[in-house]
């Protein structure tokens, strides 16, 4: 999804040529030219990120900003203003603003922020949901079900399970489900990991893992 930049600007020709940079970038730039409209568009939830000059009519950017952040709206912001003394940048940042730019600017800068920010602002993605052949683990929650019904497993099983379902198909050694489950000082003994294969299996059935002869264990993927 194409994210969506509201630009406040109210001086045509730089507000023209920081559109259409951002648009050449693949983002959706909508420009308003007075503080009002950018705190009425900004409130509608509908942006990614805001540009904010300063020098607005209407309302200035330091104002348009203290309400946007008063009334709850964690949309990332960059100041991009003529004014650039510590002042006005002390302000701008206590005020909320996430970035501050100081015109004139090079638009390679003001891009690379921008991507920044909107990196900053998407929320990290959560552990995936495990699956296969109706077992599901969540390395989240650490809650296992098979054909929907919980299994409980110990800790060490559960990493043992995990490892298998992150490599379906694939043949891991003995050595390597030592160093992936019980870690590099695991030693050298593989009855360990035989031992919790064979729990596994009455756990979760006995044909969901397969004993590859003088190679290890593979998840079977079918």
């Amino acid at each position: 999804m194409t994210d969506r930049i509201l630009v406040a600007e109210d001086e045509p020709r730089i507000a023209s040529f920081v559109k259409k940079g951002l648009s050449g970038a693949g983002f959706h730039v909508t420009v308003v030219p007075d503080g009002p409209g950018v705190r009425d568009h900004a409130l509608t939830g509908g942006f990614d990120l805001l540009v904010l000059d300063i020098g607005l009519p209407g309302m200035d950017g330091f104002d348009v900003l203290r309400r946007l952040r008063a009334s709850g709206s964690t949309i990332p912001v960059i100041i991009l203003t003529a004014r650039d003394s510590v002042h006005d940048t002390v302000a701008g940042l206590t005020g909320g603003a996430d970035d501050y730019m100081a015109k004139p600017f090079q638009f390679e800068e003001l891009l690379a922020r921008v991507r920044l920010r909107l990196d900053r602002a998407r929320p990290s993605p959560s552990p995936e949901l495990l699956a296969h052949r109706g077992l599901e683990l969540d390395p989240r929650t650490r809650h296992v079900t098979l054909d929907g019904r919980t299994v409980e497993l110990s800790a060490r099983e559960f990493a043992l399970a995990e490892t298998f379902l992150r490599h379906p198909g694939q043949v891991l050694s003995r050595e390597q489900l030592l160093r992936l489950v019980w870690g590099p000082d695991a030693g050298s003994s593989s009855n360990v990991v035989d031992v919790y294969v064979r729990y596994l299996r009455r756990k979760l059935g006995p044909d969901r893992i397969a004993t590859v002869r003088g190679a290890g264990y593979r998840l079977e993927p079918g």
